[in-house]
């Protein structure tokens, strides 16, 4: 009968240990963290573009709760003042002869945000890899 060798399967019980804890990681809290932290980082970019006459439109952001539906994290950046959305989007002026543009805070930040948002959760996603295979 042929000998092959010796074989030393340490290594592949430490990586199957690793999967099993990385496997248990919460994925499903990391994923609502991530959809959280997006939310603050949204509404701090709405926040600092928003224009101050009064202090009652900045004021008026808030972060509505966290819902899972149709296997995705939502989560609601709002303005709950009465006259946000006319300066978001603008709005006629009072004689009606003429146009206010718009700010577009929450338009100009969402896009901003989608743009950062693939690197933001990559890196938190790596953090959560490492310690899963580090073992800390």
């Amino acid at each position: 009968m042929a000998r092959w060798g010796r074989v030393d399967y340490r290594q592949l019980v430490k990586l199957r240990d690793q999967l099993e804890k990385l496997q248990s990681a919460d994925l499903d809290k990391f994923s609502e963290q991530m959809v959280k932290e997006l939310a603050e980082r949204l509404l701090r970019k709405a926040v600092k573009r928003t224009p101050v006459d009064s202090g009652w439109l900045r004021e008026g952001w808030f972060i509505g709760g966290t819902h899972y539906y149709g296997g995705y994290y939502v989560v609601e950046v709002y303005n709950n003042t009465e006259y946000a959305s006319y300066v978001e989007s603008g709005h006629r002026t009072r004689d009606h002869k003429g146009w206010v543009p718009g700010r577009f805070m929450l338009l100009i930040s969402e896009k901003e945000l989608e743009r950062d948002a693939e690197k933001i959760v990559e890196k938190k996603l790596m953090k959560l890899l490492k310690e899963a295979f580090r073992g800390r």
